[in-house]
């Protein structure tokens, strides 16, 4: 079968390592082969980012959005107010599930592509005391632009608020430091740059958080955050998981411990820097300035001329899987990202077919 490589941000190319864990037998989530697969993946997980002294992970199955609105309607204490620092669509998400649960919310909104200041957050901090919880995502993938979350959440840990970070799209990819940027809640996703499968996602929380999560009343269900840490802690897990997927996120956490964080990001950063190098070289304008792009995507604006359609039509066919703008970007940029097992010579490949398009 040809391989079609993906240049969307997740789901990603995985290995046949990853693929082959599919394959493991069946497996009923109440057995203890079972329980032992769970603390595996937590375990893992705390380790290979350094935190597990001072963090847990709580693992969902669903996608990442399904972790962040576990992470968001758990987080909050009663007649407390959340504080959304809007950049891009999945800031905007953020604002909706706090509104959906009926939360005292407040905004600090800038246009798409544009870093929050960090003197804003202080100035909001400091006006509203009500302010328990500031909430940011770490990698706009609507743009490709990557926060501030170490000076924010700094800001935010003087002023003595948690600090709840969607980093889904961004573990493993950019250097994130949990600790200098006091990062309370950090939600990630098997299916981007941990090179897993789609289908479980998880939420790293700070260990000195759960007491106060307990006292929290119950807004979902199956998304407590609390309960679902008590469940997972006795290795169990409150409703029926994806055991395969499960099997498969282990199996990409192996991967990502052999290579190491440090050069699982090195190698999406070259990846990007190739990539940016002949983008340049086509004359392609960027959408983000360079000092503020991940290391895992990038923004394009269309060449006159060019629609998405037919640009993604054209590297569909040579076997290259590109990405829309969304919302009021979708006619006007493509994206590309850099995540996942891809090599050297499908990158140039890549570049190659899209000179021929353009």
């Amino acid at each position: 079968m040809t391989r079609t490589v993906l240049l969307n941000p997740g789901p990603v190319n995985v290995t046949e390592r990853v693929r082959q864990a599919l394959l493991k037998p069946d497996l009923c989530h109440r057995e203890a082969e079972f329980s032992d697969l769970l603390r595996s993946i937590r375990s893992k997980l705390v380790r290979v980012f350094g935190i597990g002294s001072d963090f847990d992970a709580v693992l969902v199955t669903g996608s990442g959005t399904a972790a962040f609105e576990m992470a968001v309607c758990s987080c909050l204490s009663e007649g407390k107010t959340m504080l959304v620092i809007r950049n891009g669509v999945y800031g905007d998400r953020i604002a909706a599930m706090a509104e959906a649960h009926g939360f005292n919310r407040l905004s600090l909104n800038y246009e798409w592509g544009q870093p929050p200041e960090v003197s804003d957050v202080e100035q909001a901090l400091k006006q509203h005391p009500e302010i328990e919880v500031v909430a940011l995502v770490h990698h706009e993938t609507t743009t490709g632009l990557i926060n501030p979350v170490q000076d924010i959440g700094q800001v935010v840990r003087k002023h003595k608020r948690r600090f709840l970070v969607d980093s889904i799209s961004s573990l493993a990819g950019d250097p994130l430091d949990f600790n200098r940027a006091g990062v309370d809640f950090c939600v990630g996703t098997a299916n981007k740059c941990l090179q897993g499968l789609p289908g479980v996602s998880f939420v790293l929380v700070r260990k000195s958080e759960l007491p106060r999560l307990k006292a929290i009343p119950e807004r979902s269900h199956y998304f407590n955050l609390y309960k679902n840490h008590q469940a997972q802690e006795n290795g169990e897990t409150l409703f029926t998981p994806a055991v395969q997927v499960y099997y498969a996120f282990d199996a990409a956490l192996d991967e990502l411990l052999e290579e190491s964080l440090g050069k699982r990001m090195q190698r999406y950063s070259q990846a990007a820097q190739l990539l940016r190098k002949g983008f340049q070289e086509m004359k392609l304008e960027f959408l983000i300035p360079e000092p503020h792009r991940s290391n895992t995507l990038t923004a394009l604006k269309l060449p006159e001329g060019v629609s998405y359609p037919s640009l993604h039509g054209q590297l569909k066919k040579k076997g290259f899987i590109i990405y829309a703008g969304q919302k009021k970007l979708s006619e006007s940029i493509f994206r590309i990202a850099n995540m996942g097992d891809i090599t050297t010579e499908e990158f140039h490949n890549l570049l190659d077919a899209l000179r021929d398009c353009i």
